[in-house]
């Protein structure tokens, strides 16, 4: 059986999708060239990068639907991943449009054929399962999606995607402290970590955005015993 996170995932990529094309619709080749939101890269970066992460994920899943033998993700590891990006960020606006929408629409048909057996076959991620990289692709698609500053925020980011975001970005909480999250907004309660317990409050998508290494639109704050102080530097990616 096709677990529920990612049966939750694949109901939301597709409405993530037409955010994305909407995003999309006029981009123009001075835009491609300008900063996004992640230090060091151009529009141009973030894209080439979905588009490599779209192409790589449908790779993996055509060959667990066919059950073929395992590949890696990224042709010459993160060497080749990284080269690629440089690559690829160079392109024209039109050409970025149409690669990404291309893997957009390969991605969901991909998806209508994959059985419960297909998704539970390893995979060249990181040697997991296929319906790992569902999720993966989620969370890519959905942050990067930010990323590109195109009049989309974090705030589009739902309860789903918040309650997976945070149990994968746990693994960032430095190791002998325990948060405790405590939305204002909303009735979400949640804690990760373990060890001396700081609160952290906010509005819950700007709590779920500081742990994903991205810039809160209102304040994030924690505090220990009653007493405000600094939120502490998170590990890197999981």
């Amino acid at each position: 059986m096709i677990p529920s996170d990612v049966v939750v995932a694949m109901d939301s990529i597709e409405w993530t999708h037409e955010r994305v094309r909407t995003a999309l619709e006029g981009l123009r080749d001075d835009q491609v060239r300008e900063s996004s939101r992640l230090p060091g890269w151009t529009r141009g970066h973030v894209l080439a990068h979905l588009a490599n992460v779209g192409e790589a994920a449908v790779r993996q899943w055509q060959n667990a639907y066919e059950d073929a033998p395992v590949v890696p993700f990224y042709d010459g590891g993160t060497e080749g991943r990284n080269r690629a990006i440089e690559e690829g960020a160079t392109a024209s606006a039109a050409e970025h449009v149409a690669r990404v929408q291309s893997v957009m629409d390969r991605v969901e048909g991909l998806l209508d054929l994959l059985d419960d057996a297909a998704m539970a076959r390893r995979t060249g991620f990181r040697d997991r399962t296929a319906a790992a990289i569902v999720l993966a692709w989620w969370r890519e698609t959905s942050i990067h999606l930010t990323d590109l500053d195109l009049g989309v925020e974090h705030t589009m980011w739902g309860a789903a995607l918040r309650e997976h975001l945070v149990g994968y970005l746990g693994a960032r909480v430095p190791e002998g402290i325990r948060l405790d999250l405590e939305p204002t907004d909303v009735d979400e309660p949640r804690y990760i970590g373990d060890g001396r317990t700081l609160t952290v409050t906010g509005a819950a998508n700007d709590i779920v955005a500081w742990l994903a290494g991205r810039e809160p639109l209102a304040p994030v704050r924690a505090k220990a015993d009653g007493v405000e102080v600094p939120l502490p530097e998170l590990g890197p990616w999981p």
